[in-house]
């Protein structure tokens, strides 16, 4: 069976963990004998679609993706404060990726800055395409924010946004929300898993993230009450349904990892909290990712561009290797997806590691992208 795989290289390193990770990935389903064949074919966005076209994200790109289920690719660049606005937000907007699903595990060999990173074991299911991210936004003294902020007094009370304001709106749905918790259930099922903890800010945005809280609770009574229970009312062998307030489950993830399995989440929370669960098992160079709609998986790097090293041999290829182990489970060979996180185990057990991974492993010899790589599919 031959299954097409779109990828786009990414800005920055990009080029560079793509060359590195796209022999490991093949080789794992190689090795496998599971009778699939990958068909990579190219699409352009960032920089190098800038380049060849003159668009940052070409119609055509676009238009392959609209008819895909399965597509990869590196980090895209975003500016700060000004140019455009995040390519990767505009793929999930536009090609309705409601799901971002994270996976956080440790790789033994690694000094991580917590004392038992072991203990950290969590998926990440965030909300994808509500919240702050939906990109509604004025700028501070512009025409547009004036007239909100007017609206906003005059119409609904809202006395403390002044003309000078810059304004953002935070738009939380119930289907979006319901959505994005009953994907993170049924995963949490299938895999067996204890509990699926809603994270949420819902003591002060109790109209969006408090809704959130809700909605969830009320699709896992509803939808799937057979099957789960609340913390308050725990049943043996059910699915356990808790929360906790994004400050709290910050907190948590650092005293009480092994307490978590499962987390759903709304957009902004679980930006956040998916980079700093990383940070405690060793960082986002060993973070992969996919965000999912309906019909199309897409793995994605979960870190950024690093302009600082790119073209200089230096970046990890782990996070877009470790995408292939997804991929792989997601084509139904999970052998291929075990084989190479543990030949990235035995990469980093081995002390030859990229520079981010070196400054956490004791007598550590640096090795570039492309040398890691060879290393990691070596020990297929």
């Amino acid at each position: 069976m031959q299954k097409k795989v779109y990828w786009i290289e990414g800005d920055g390193i990009g080029p560079e963990i793509w060359k590195a990770a796209r022999p490991v990935i093949e080789a794992a389903l190689a090795a496998e004998n599971a009778g699939i064949r990958l068909e990579w074919e190219e699409l352009l966005a960032g920089d190098k679609a800038v380049r060849e076209t003159g668009s940052p994200l070409p119609e055509s790109t676009m238009q392959a993706l609209r008819g895909a289920d399965l597509a990869m690719k590196g980090p895209l660049g975003t500016p700060v404060g000004t140019g455009i606005r995040s390519l990767n937000v505009a793929l999930r907007q536009s090609l309705d990726l409601y799901a971002c699903i994270r996976p956080v595990r440790y790789f033994e060999g690694l000094e991580t800055p917590v004392k038992h990173p072991r203990r950290v074991d969590m998926v990440i299911f965030r909300e994808n395409t509500e919240d702050v991210y939906a990109g509604v936004e004025f700028a501070a003294g512009t025409p547009e924010a004036r007239r909100l902020a007017a609206f906003l007094r005059e119409e609904l009370g809202a006395s403390v946004i002044g003309d000078a304001a810059a304004i953002g709106i935070k738009p939380m749905t119930e289907a979006g929300s319901k959505r994005l918790v009953r994907r993170a259930l049924r995963f949490a099922l299938e895999q067996k898993r204890k509990s699926l903890t809603l994270v949420h800010k819902g003591n002060i945005m109790k109209f969006t993230e408090g809704a959130f809280r809700q909605w969830g609770y009320d699709v896992a009574a509803q939808e799937f009450g057979a099957e789960t229970c609340t913390e308050k009312e725990p049943v043996p062998g059910r699915l356990v349904i808790k929360d906790r307030i994004a400050d709290a489950m910050f907190q948590e993830a650092l005293l009480r990892p092994e307490q978590y399995d499962v987390l759903a989440t709304p957009n902004l929370n679980g930006d956040y909290i998916s980079d700093a669960l990383a940070a405690q098992v060793g960082g986002l160079g060993l973070a992969p990712g996919v965000n999912m709609s309906d019909t199309l998986a897409f793995y994605e790097a979960t870190h950024g561009t690093a302009p600082a090293i790119a073209g200089k041999d230096k970046a990890n290829p782990g996070s877009v290797i470790l995408c292939g182990a997804l991929l792989l489970e997601h084509l139904g060979v999970p052998g291929g997806a075990r084989r190479i996180r543990k030949a990235v185990e035995e990469a980093i057990a081995g002390k030859a590691v990229t520079e981010d991974l070196a400054t956490q492993v004791s007598g550590a010899r640096v090795v570039g992208c492309a040398e890691f790589g060879e290393i990691i599919g070596s020990r297929l």
